[in-house]
């Protein structure tokens, strides 16, 4: 099978990040990429925190559960915590205990029963969004608040569905910031985002790093963990996989294979 490639080649230097993976739920890990949810709660508690932001109001260990995958068989992880009822995010949201930069990143998920609400914030602090129903700029799979939901893409509540994305940090010279973040993105296999520029933090504090700063625009020159967030809904995460890049160009366009 051929496989295109991500490359990004850093001119006069010896710097080259590639990427070679399918895309689309069932993705096998690219080569060099780090699993971070396998279903087991081993992988959970090793790799994830709780994300103690200002809304926080739960406890270690995490009290996600690791619940039967119905669809396929196996384990997967469960966004359940008792005190984030209610819609009450930023309560119980779990994060990478590893920050990353410029990254390559697969996560499948499923929403449960409909109107399910959760959400996969990059570098703990840009939301792809999951709300099932939700066809709005604050919907399913849209960049949150800077996107149209790419809506039709979405297999639908009780099914699993998959974000594929690169994504490259902000860039900063002597502490002010020079170039945005940018994201490309697949949903379940279709390209749904090409190179969007994201231009702040929605949602307040709550929402991740930087999210309090000069109304979510103060985005600082630090890496953050992914974050998966808990509203009380049951939204099932499984098979994601990460891998760090180096990005020199503004650029996250990206031409891989769909999952058959």
């Amino acid at each position: 099978m051929h496989y295109p490639l991500f490359y990004n080649v850093c001119v006069l230097s010896v710097c080259v990040s590639s990427v070679s993976a399918d895309v689309g739920v069932g993705a096998k890990p690219a080569e060099g990429a780090e699993m971070i949810i396998d279903g087991s709660r081993a992988m959970l508690d090793a790799k994830w925190i709780y994300w103690e932001g200002p809304g926080f109001k739960s406890a270690m260990p995490i009290k996600w559960k690791v619940v039967p995958d119905e669809v396929d068989g196996g384990t997967v992880v469960m966004s359940d915590d008792r005190v984030a009822d209610g819609g009450k995010y930023g309560s119980a949201d779990i994060v990478t205990k590893k920050a990353y930069r410029d990254f390559r990143l697969h996560i499948e998920f499923f929403v449960a029963k409909p109107g399910g609400n959760s959400g996969v914030y990059l570098q703990n602090r840009y939301e792809i969004q999951v709300l099932d129903g939700d066809k709005t700029k604050h919907g399913m799979g849209a960049v949150i608040n800077e996107t149209d939901s790419p809506y039709a893409a979405y297999n639908g509540a009780g099914k699993w569905n998959s974000y594929d994305i690169t994504f490259r940090a902000a860039r900063f010279k002597d502490g002010q910031m020079t170039e945005k973040p940018m994201v490309s993105m697949y949903f379940n296999g279709i390209k749904v985002h090409t190179n969007v520029t994201i231009n702040q933090v929605h949602g307040g504090p709550n929402s991740g790093l930087d999210g309090g700063n000069a109304g979510g625009k103060g985005i600082t020159d630090v890496p953050g963990g992914l974050k998966l967030q808990c509203e009380g809904h049951d939204v099932r995460y499984r098979n994601t996989w990460i891998k760090e890049l180096e990005l020199a160009n503004p650029d996250t366009d990206f031409t891989e294979n769909k999952v058959k």
